[in-house]
């Protein structure tokens, strides 16, 4: 976890996704210049964002699961 990161609970979904674009945007950019200071902590930056998109997938698979009680042992191989 990068120590200066703002608190990502408090953005929207949408705002999550389009601040993480523009992190990778700026790590591309900084490899490109050969600024490797930079890309360790923009890599430290995207992994907290990472992982704060899994953390909201997670919750949200797990809601479903518990709305819909034949949804978590099924596996659905229809095509």
């Amino acid at each position: 976890m990068h120590p200066l990161a703002p608190d990502l609970t408090k953005l929207t979904d949408e705002e999550l996704h389009t601040k993480r674009a523009e992190l990778q945007n700026r790590l591309m950019f900084c490899y490109r210049m050969g600024q490797t200071d930079l890309v360790g902590q923009i890599q430290m930056l995207l992994q907290d964002y990472d992982i704060e998109i899994q953390g909201r997938n997670q919750r949200m698979m797990d809601q479903i699961q518990k709305n819909n009680k034949n949804f978590g042992n099924i596996i659905n191989i229809a095509k």
